[in-house]
């Protein structure tokens, strides 16, 4: 199920918390169940990618522990679990049904499966996929709380995604090199394709942020204290950029869970973010 990744699905949160709604408890509320139910389609989609690459993971240096490839868990099982945590998911997007937020987890689900039966091989196209599910949570998060979320935000987003994308293709083809790889899009990739591409896109992102903090309606609403949260969101980026120029495989979860530096950044961020949103 790789809970440790549900992280991801906070972006749900995001439209709602900076609106400065985070308290209202109609909408915390819908956003929690929405989260929910992203938590369990996402697991649905890991199970099956796992089902689907169980020979080609035997063959991997750390993916041959997995459940199913080590055969601590059998495929029947994992299809017992697979159909629970579709229905699961049912019932919680039941409760906040929006006819679109709905298409839209049915599209998350379309999406990564076609993912895992074959498009994660087609250059460009397997990162554009995971970068849509990154702007999909966000958009998402939005519909079920009933809030916009700016332009700037979900270009931001969008620009952060493919860094991350582009930075896990990046490693994945240099520990590739070194130890042989089972996936076959990395072929297609150079390191210096991944390189100027990954760092554009984080150059962008770096922008884009800092316009959402300067954009007018953001100023009527929070101010014009925003722009000193521009100098942390720096420093994260460069100390993420560290783990992925290094021996990192370049999985964005892996490497915040076991950096504290980072850590402790990302927390002091979440922390001016909330003072400045919140208490204003």
């Amino acid at each position: 199920m790789r809970v440790h990744h549900y992280i991801k699905n906070f972006l749900i949160f995001a439209a709602l918390a900076c609106s400065g709604q985070l308290f209202c408890t109609e909408r915390f509320t819908a956003a929690l169940i929405g989260f929910a139910a992203f938590c369990m389609i996402s697991s649905v989609i890991y199970i099956i990618n796992d089902i689907c690459d169980r020979e080609k993971d035997r063959l991997h240096s750390t993916k041959c522990n997995r459940p199913i490839a080590s055969g601590r868990v059998s495929e029947r099982s994992a299809w017992i679990l697979t159909a629970v945590l579709l229905l699961a998911a049912a019932l919680c997007d039941g409760l906040v049904f929006h006819a679109t937020s709905s298409m839209l987890l049915a599209l998350y689900l379309v999406l990564n499966l076609a993912y895992s039966f074959g498009l994660k091989n087609i250059p460009l196209v397997d990162v554009s996929i995971l970068v849509a599910g990154f702007l999909i949570r966000v958009i998402f998060g939005a519909i079920v709380t009933e809030i916009p979320v700016s332009n700037w935000l979900q270009l931001t987003v969008i620009a952060l995604a493919f860094y991350f994308s582009l930075g896990k293709r990046r490693n994945e083809l240099k520990q590739g090199n070194q130890r042989g790889s089972t996936r076959k899009v990395l072929q297609y990739y150079s390191v210096d394709f991944l390189d100027k591409n990954m760092y554009m896109c984080l150059t962008l992102a770096n922008v884009f942020y800092a316009l959402w903090c300067m954009d007018t309606d953001t100023s009527l609403r929070y101010g014009t204290s925003l722009v000193f949260t521009v100098p942390i969101v720096l420093l994260i980026m460069m100390k993420y950029s560290m783990h992925v120029e290094g021996d990192s495989d370049g999985d964005p979860v892996e490497v915040l869970l076991h950096d504290r530096g980072l850590l402790a950044l990302c927390l002091l961020y979440f922390f001016v973010m909330f003072m400045i949103l919140y208490f204003k």
